[in-house]
């Protein structure tokens, strides 16, 4: 089936999630740039990589935010975990190199 011979309401739907995809990445990467500067400002004054607290009030949050939009709140948490557990990474890498370089 050519794309000329498809529903134009499907048509319009997958141009929005297209849409959606491409703000979601541009956000995806905003935030890994706070939390970059994140790493660095816990890199320069000793702090751990991982938070706990906050990690566990950002999963209550998100599931309470992923609840009121109808989202799965299960999924919501699995996608923070995801991010989170990179975040944790790029900060490690951070706090190698700041110890490095003292």
């Amino acid at each position: 089936m050519t794309s000329s011979s498809l529903p134009k309401e499907l048509l319009e739907l997958r141009a929005s999630i297209d849409n959606i995809d491409a703000a979601l990445i541009h956000m995806l990467a905003e935030r890994f740039r706070c939390t970059k500067a994140v790493g660095v400002l816990k890199a320069k004054n000793g702090l751990a990589a991982a938070d706990p607290a906050r990690e566990k009030q950002q999963v209550e949050r998100l599931r309470a935010l992923a609840q009121s939009a109808d989202l799965d709140p299960d999924f919501a948490e699995k996608f923070l975990n995801f991010i989170v557990k990179e975040v944790i990474r790029h900060h490690e890498t951070t706090a190698a190199k700041e110890n490095a370089a003292t």
